[in-house]
């Protein structure tokens, strides 16, 4: 389950906000409402379902922003205290502390944060199965090693290189024609 900071509003944001969030292609990661001064500030994280590689595209958080923007308006899960509304989406050094975040992070390389007894691993995850992850084709790390990961940031992804080595095909036979 995602998690909700400790303030009574946060739950009746989340019920809120988690269908429009469906109806925009997204998932409600966290909900935290944060007091600031005279006002609060109500952040809501927004995300991909697990099945979907990529990023949170802005138009839908966008989207989203509007949609709870306007549910929240018209209801009173908020109460009368003024509030700042913040909607985004988790970055790439979001923690992975579920499995879903980890089937998002497929053909990345990857950092375990390993449980106690067990060693940290870095590699490409190639898979996510019931019994645990696999890195870089062959090496199964079980569920019971990990408390949780990271996404190691790459410049210059192996799937940028791809899209590069078409490019660079495409104008080879270009040449070839002319």
């Amino acid at each position: 389950m995602s998690a909700s900071s400790g303030h009574p509003a946060a739950d009746g944001v989340r019920s809120l906000a988690e269908p429009l969030a469906a109806e925009a292609g997204l998932v409600v990661e966290n909900v935290t409402v944060t007091p600031a001064g005279k006002r609060r500030v109500l952040r809501i994280t927004v995300d991909l379902p697990e099945t979907e590689l990529g990023g949170v595209p802005m138009e839908s958080v966008a989207q989203v922003s509007q949609a709870i923007s306007q549910e929240l308006d018209s209801s009173n899960v908020m109460g009368g205290t003024p509030y700042v509304l913040e909607v985004s989406s988790p970055g790439a050094d979001r923690p992975l502390t579920e499995r879903r975040h980890w089937l998002r992070a497929r053909r990345r390389l990857v950092r375990t944060i390993a449980a106690p007894g067990a060693t940290p691993r870095t590699g490409r995850l190639t898979e996510v199965t019931e019994a645990g992850i696999v890195l870089d084709e062959e090496h199964e790390v079980p569920w019971a090693e990990i408390t949780g990961g990271r996404i190691e940031l790459e410049f210059g992804h192996p799937d940028d290189f791809a899209d590069l080595e078409a490019d660079e095909d495409d104008e080879d036979e270009d040449e070839e024609e002319n």
